[in-house]
């Protein structure tokens, strides 16, 4: 016998009733089926801004706002859509800076909203506002300074840099013609990590304190900060030495590029 689930327009309060999957019992009632269907047109539930920062082929910088990221270890997945500018520079060059902002900045974040480095601009982009913004640090208030092991610079005023390189592009929806090529995903392997000092974790060199950390959130296109801890981590009990994976023994070996990516003030803008 199937469960009973209760929608929102249910004029009756459903029967109680249980349905056998595998070896777990469900029962299911009007208040334990208390959700409803909805199909929102775009699942953005909550994750940190990134201004992803690349360079074009006449190494001019671009800078992104984008949020769908998420790290394992020293590697991140970032989606992008295949025509934008930034994919474009990533499949190039192979290179970017991953500049986390904080909640402070959220002011030149949304400078940077509807800007695209493409020109023309996609049709898409173009008919929901976007327009050509070739000075994207200019327009964002935002400084660029020199990164050591890639091209993109790094933005001076975010807490959190770090520099990486593309490992691997996976393609998204492949198996819907409707969708096939239009969005790309990138593994990046971070190489270097650099941070302000008012987000470390006082007495310790390699700590972000998470407490002094507050990143910006994008949640359904709006811009939020972080509130305090809501409940003790039993997660937190496990030493995070623990997770340190070959990827940060690897970033050692990278050799600095310091000396050959200088960014004077002309090329910057």
């Amino acid at each position: 016998m199937e469960a009973l689930i209760a929608t929102s327009d249910s004029r009756q309060p459903p029967a109680r009733c249980t349905a056998k999957l595998a070896d777990v019992t469900v029962t299911t009632t009007a208040a334990e089926a208390a959700h409803t269907r909805i199909e929102p047109g775009i699942l953005y539930f909550g994750t940190p801004v990134v201004l992803l920062s690349t360079v074009d082929q006449a190494g001019v910088p671009n800078l992104a706002p984008m949020s769908s990221a998420f790290w394992l270890g020293w590697r991140g997945m970032l989606g992008l859509g295949a025509k934008s500018k930034t994919a474009q520079n990533l499949m190039r060059n192979r290179e970017c800076v991953l500049n986390l902002p904080s909640d402070t900045m959220a002011a030149a974040v949304d400078r940077l909203a509807l800007t695209t480095g493409s020109d023309p601009v996609p049709a898409r982009k173009y008919e929901r506002g976007y327009r050509h913004e070739p000075d994207k640090f200019g327009k964002a208030g935002l400084t660029p300074v020199s990164s050591e092991t890639v091209a993109p610079p790094r933005v001076a005023e975010c807490p959190v840099t770090m520099e990486a390189v593309v490992e691997a592009v996976h393609p998204l929806a492949e198996d819907d013609p409707a969708q096939r090529g239009g969005i790309l995903v990138f593994e990046v392997r971070v190489q270097r990590v650099h941070v302000h000092d008012e987000v470390r974790m006082p007495g310790t060199e390699d700590r972000i304190d998470p407490d002094r950390w507050r990143p910006l959130i994008m949640s359904f296109q709006k811009l939020y900060g972080l509130g305090p801890q809501v409940h003790p981590s039993t997660l937190a009990k496990i030493p995070e030495r623990l997770y340190r994976g070959p990827d940060i023994e690897r970033s050692r070996d990278q050799s600095s590029r310091a000396n050959e990516n200088r960014f004077t003030s002309g090329s910057q803008r």
